[in-house]
């Protein structure tokens, strides 16, 4: 008797796991299909979506939502859309369907580039000045015709502040041996910087460079580039994303992801605000790529190919690295890790 109860409470135990496991495992009745099976477009398409009613459930309405707006409400299984003033990357529309009393909400993946390739620049160098060869540059930046700059490296990472004509350090701020400097900003009257993987930020006043507070980095992970448009902040990540931070708070509110017309980019490096478009080192590579910040296309890039041969070459010599836009007198200058030269630079169209 014994056995037998025992064999059925573990009959019962295993139809009530099945049961469990079945109900995680319910699809939906529900599905969305792109016309032709397109998931990538380009600025200026159009996407033909149908809500596909597989066992032909009563709707009362769908609602139809991308980039968290609103699109329409329908009892129609169809949407047209067209891709107008939107952010550019990897993006879900998603329909939330009303029918027989119940709610199911599905989705589809797109991915939208934008629609005309980047304009090819290259450069001319105008000037040369004296850059510390032990500087291993992360984040750059003119305040008032004087440059500050954002090192990197455990051990060795720095916030300085220098004649760019001379290559003087006027001011320096080692940081603690646990931080990995990387990108800066300066804004009203204090100075932000980024560290590498402590998911920190640090914030100084600009005067005296004692520190004044730190910053999480929420959804982010890792701290690259950094710059403003004196009103927000935008931070780069090694991702396809650039996020926007606020001014005062330094909370991520929104983030914009990096495209071609043809591909979506990652591992945007130092960031520099100029004349309304964010320009960023793509790392390990020659190149400045010119963002759009509204939607994150690449409008131009910048070849830099041939400028790390006109530094002294050395075993620590590293990578293109550190864009400053002076705008007191709209000049643009270029250096990179462990370079030994500054160099002021005119942008031309090949």
């Amino acid at each position: 008797m014994n056995k037998f109860k025992s064999l059925l409470l573990l009959l019962l135990s295993i139809s009530i796991f099945s049961c469990g496991s079945n109900s995680a495992k319910k699809s939906s009745d529900f599905s969305l299909k792109i016309e032709k099976n397109k998931n990538e477009f380009q600025l200026g398409e159009t996407l033909k979506l149908n809500l596909e009613n597989k066992k032909e459930r009563e709707i009362d309405s769908v609602l139809y939502y991308f980039q968290q707006k609103k699109l329409k409400t329908t009892t129609e299984t169809g949407l047209s859309f067209k891709f107008e003033e939107v952010k550019l990357g990897n993006h879900i529309f998603e329909a939330v369907v009303f029918y027989e009393g119940k709610t199911d909400t599905i989705t589809s993946d797109v991915k939208i580039y934008n629609n005309s390739a980047p304009v090819s620049y290259t450069y001319e160098i105008v000037n040369e000045f004296p850059h510390d060869q032990n500087a291993y540059t992360q984040g750059l930046e003119f305040f008032n015709d004087t440059l500050y700059e954002s090192t990197g490296q455990y051990g060795s990472s720095s916030l300085r502040k220098t004649n760019y004509k001379t290559g003087e350090i006027l001011q320096k701020k080692a940081l603690s041996d646990n931080y990995f400097g990387e990108g800066l900003s300066i804004l009203n009257g204090k100075i932000y910087q980024l560290t590498w993987n402590e998911e920190v930020g640090l914030i100084y006043d600009l005067g005296n460079f004692e520190q004044t507070g730190t910053f999480g980095y929420n959804q982010s992970k890792e701290g690259w580039g950094l710059c403003n448009d004196g009103e927000k902040f935008y931070k780069s990540d090694g991702t396809e994303k650039i996020w926007i931070l606020d001014a005062e708070t330094l909370a991520e509110k929104d983030f914009i992801q990096i495209a071609t017309h043809k591909s979506i980019v990652s591992r945007m490096n130092e960031l520099e605000w100029v004349e309304g478009k964010i320009y960023a080192n793509t790392y390990q590579k020659d190149g400045v790529a010119i963002i759009n910040p509204e939607n994150g296309a690449i409008e131009g890039l910048i070849d830099f190919r041939g400028l790390r041969e006109k530094v002294t070459q050395h075993e620590k010599l590293d990578v293109l690295n550190g864009i400053a836009w002076n705008p007191n007198s709209g000049k643009l200058y270029v250096t990179g890790k462990n370079w030994d030269k500054l160099f002021e630079v005119e942008i031309k169209e090949k």
